[in-house]
């Protein structure tokens, strides 16, 4: 029986609520053989909102067919029939290059509108889907990119992920959400699925009951990014395994029924979780499901901030995985290849990505860890990069990207590459690039986040600048950063950055971290700081 969409008499439903109670937004999929024929001319503009449901926004300029296109691989683990695909569309449709996102996708841009009917037989060969890879719909799941090799895992979350993937993968049900929905489940106990960014959220735990130990999950829901961030709250619930996809439609019915439709800028879950409060929420969640187990023990360590660089034992004595560093995301299609046949030599086959933008190659005998590694490649990929570019993450920026303001990813590899010529350090330092509110390179959980936005010089040009954030962690409960006052622009911003990050590394502790670096000396001072190095580098160019 379907579910009735409680809200379709809202007189003040928005433009895209009203045009997704006439059209369910997998239609898409029926409509784009006609207009790949018909060519791009052929399609009505407000049918470009449904083209997100197929993993597909009109790419910039909005006049020539192209299209960013995004394909969903849960939690990044992806077979070699499916690594080789995805270089094959990037070779074939994508100009020679893909993207490693922040969720654990992959994604092209330049794609041919005549081309997506091959481009989707080619991914269903293979098992993949771009469906509701963007729109309003639950997005890729991620997690744990070790899921079943990690030594610092509770439980392989694998079967977990699938059954949540079939469950709500082109479910009809769940199609029409207010706005995108993205979940995460991980029980690698440093965190790598991000949790309190995520709508919904699974965590490792255990707990004592009928005096076993359980091994299970929390669950969060609430959390988000964009122009007012939140971090996600905890219910007050122990879920077995297999539990998983009851507590996620509860969630999920509970978005899709009251979660807000008339404005998209306050449509995430995190809204209504504001709203109601999280002790209303989460009776409304019981009501469906009916008891639960209460909390038992929280199982995170710390955060590792989704880097596994190196050579590491796995679970299974006698072989390794090997985390690689792709910079900034941004890989040749060749290059992708080329690591997913080093994969089939060396290991299983499998390449798996991490939200960290960065691949990790699985299940090497630890006596082909010397012999994979002297291949020439990992001179231009080191499994043990530079204190910066190697923790460096952007978005997709201007360059493609409808949304952004500045650019992104060139401009954060050009800058993180300047300052490890630059700055000798004795620690990474996490710095993430946006070109807009939506944060899609998560600006708010690094240590540095750069935001882009346009500045009017005095003789009255646009210009690109960007404003600089500090502090960010999802170490324990998560910590924001936070803006400092005083756009750079663009020309100055690598000179600032230097500056800036000199002082660090010449006042800062042994090993202390820029985060733990910035919470000893306070936003105040750092803010006295920047003042004092824009003002001096604005009064040499002058």
């Amino acid at each position: 029986m379907a579910y009735e969409k409680v809200w379709a008499n809202n007189e003040k439903l928005n433009k895209n609520e009203i045009n997704k109670l006439k059209k369910d937004g997998l239609s898409i999929f029926d409509d784009i053989p006609k207009y790949a024929k018909e060519g791009f001319a052929s399609i009505p503009k407000d049918q470009y909102m449904y083209f997100k449901y197929a993993g597909l926004t009109v790419q910039k300029p909005q006049d020539k067919g192209l299209f960013m296109l995004r394909v969903k691989v849960p939690t990044g683990i992806m077979n070699n029939d499916q690594a080789v695909v995805l270089s094959e569309i990037g070779n074939a449709f994508g100009r020679g290059f893909l993207d490693l996102t922040t969720r654990q996708a992959i994604q092209y841009h330049w794609v041919p509108l005549e081309k997506l009917p091959e481009v989707f037989d080619r991914l269903h060969a293979v098992g993949l889907t771009t469906s509701e890879a963007e729109g309003d719909a639950p997005r890729n799941i991620v997690g744990n990119p070790l899921a079943g090799i990690d030594s610092d895992e509770l439980f392989d979350t694998r079967p977990v992920v699938k059954d949540l993937f079939d469950f709500f993968q082109d479910n009809p049900d769940y199609s029409n959400l207010p706005r995108k929905y993205k979940i995460s489940v991980n029980t690698n106990i440093y965190n790598a699925g991000h949790a309190q960014i995520n709508d919904l959220a699974f965590i490792p735990a255990t707990k004592v009951i009928d005096g076993q130990l359980v091994k299970g999950f929390h669950v969060l829901v609430g959390g988000g990014l964009a122009a007012k961030p939140y971090l996600a709250r905890q219910l007050n619930v122990f879920v077995r395994p297999q539990e998983v996809v009851k507590i996620a439609a509860a969630v999920t019915n509970l978005y899709r029924d009251y979660g807000y439709r008339k404005s998209r800028a306050r449509a995430r879950l995190k809204y209504l979780i504001a709203d109601w409060g999280i002790e209303t929420f989460e009776k409304k969640v019981l009501e469906q499901t009916g008891p639960f187990e209460t909390t038992g023990h929280d199982e995170f360590k710390g955060w590792n901030a989704g880097f596994f660089y190196g050579v590491h034992p796995q679970k299974q004595k006698g072989f390794s995985y090997v985390g690689v560093s792709v910079p900034v995301g941004r890989i040749a299609a060749n290059d992708f290849y080329a690591f997913a046949q080093l994969a089939k030599t060396y290991g299983s086959g499998e390449l798996r990505t991490a939200n960290s933008q960065n691949l990790i190659i699985p299940n090497i005998p630890d006596n082909q860890v010397e012999s994979l590694l002297a291949n020439v490649i990992f001179k231009r990929f080191p499994i043990r990069p530079s204190h910066f570019i190697g923790y460096a993450v952007a978005c997709t920026g201007n360059e493609f990207c409808n949304l952004a303001l500045t650019n992104t990813k060139d401009r954060m590899r050009e800058i993180a590459e300047f300052l490890d010529r630059e700055i000798d350090i004795d620690v990474p330092v996490r710095i993430h690039m946006v070109g807009c509110t939506n944060s899609c390179a998560q600006r708010q959980i690094a240590e540095i986040g750069l935001q882009g936005l346009k500045l009017r010089t005095k003789d009255k040009k646009l210009i690109d600048a960007y404003e600089l954030f500090v502090g960010g962690t999802l170490e324990g409960e998560g910590k924001f950063n936070e803006r400092l006052k005083g756009r750079i622009p663009n020309d100055l911003l690598p000179d600032v950055l230097k500056d800036f990050l000199i002082y660090f590394r010449d006042n800062k502790e042994l090993g202390e971290s820029f985060y733990a670096f910035s919470n000893r000396v306070g936003i105040p001072f750092l803010q006295e700081l920047l003042d004092k190095i824009l003002k001096s580098r604005t009064q040499e160019v002058g």
